[in-house]
């Protein structure tokens, strides 16, 4: 097994190692494309190469999407075959953090809970990868109130740090319906942007119904409730909490301390407030 994961991690940081050099490739065919369409001079940077990347072109195929990456085979299974997601705590957890992770596994598919205990990260995502866990979902509190939200996806990353507002259990919402235990309908709404759409397929099978307002993911989950043979109408559930996104990292979690950040929040600079990273609008 271990063998098995080692060369199989090999194989992924060489792929992802090949990626530069292609999208280098692939866009100086771009820009000689656009020379020539356009009847203007070959940029310098690109002669010596242009007819090889002219006899290149002949072959591209039009209908592509440009070179694929190692964020295309993170999740190329997506869809294919059922999530099998993994929830747990941080360390110590008050009774109120282990009623969220309980509703919280009411929510996804699939998904199982684990009692924490005293075990440390790396035997924790080891025994996920052995058991074939393809999300291992973590919540951290403050004050007995949830915080934050990591979702690791493995074998390979990424992982993704939230921090959760406005939190309201399950238990805390009056006329409770039922929890219905059919596969949710998912919405992504005003999540356009390279990021926003990064977080949408780190999202999409966890998540029943994720939106994005002011880069904040409200998490709302419903059921139809037929109120006669004609009508049905949404009714609450819950649990109901706010997300915000402040970091992605190509690494698994055992991995935290020294792997790549792929985006970080900087919420100091002059525009962190004015900005929206999830929308192209």
């Amino acid at each position: 097994m271990l063998r098995r994961e080692a060369r199989l991690r090999r194989e992924y940081l060489y792929r992802k190692a090949q990626e530069a050099k292609q999208h280098s490739i692939e866009d100086k065919k771009q820009r000689l494309k656009r020379a020539l369409e356009e009847n203007r001079l070959i940029p310098t940077e690109i002669r010596r190469e242009a007819l090889t990347l002219q006899k290149q072109l002949e072959f591209d195929d039009e209908g592509g999407e440009g070179v694929s990456s190692h964020m295309d085979d993170e999740y190329k299974w997506a869809g294919v075959e059922d999530p099998k997601v993994m929830i747990t705590t941080s360390r110590d957890p008050s009774s109120r953090l282990k009623m969220f992770a309980k509703e919280l596994k009411l929510v996804f598919p699939n998904a199982q809970r684990m009692n924490r205990g005293k075990h440390e990260m790396g035997a924790l995502v080891r025994a996920c990868k052995a058991n074939e866990v393809t999300d291992l979902v973590i919540v951290h509190e403050h004050r007995g109130m949830p915080d934050g939200l990591i979702v690791c996806h493995l074998p390979f990353g990424p992982t993704a740090y939230f921090t959760l507002c406005n939190v309201v259990m399950r238990h805390d919402i009056p006329d409770l319906g039922t929890m219905s235990e059919a596969y949710p309908h998912l919405v992504f709404h005003n999540f356009t942007s390279r990021l926003g759409q990064r977080v949408s397929n780190i999202m999409k099978y966890l998540f029943p119904v994720p939106t994005n307002q002011e880069d904040y993911i409200s998490f709302r989950h419903h059921v139809y409730k037929k109120t006669d043979h004609r009508n049905i109408e949404l009714s609450e559930v819950g649990p109901r909490f706010e997300m915000k996104l402040y970091m992605i990292k190509l690494g698994t979690l055992e991995n935290a301390g020294t792997a790549e950040v792929e985006w970080r929040w900087h919420p100091y600079t002059n525009t962190a407030k004015k900005r929206k990273y999830l929308t192209n609008e």
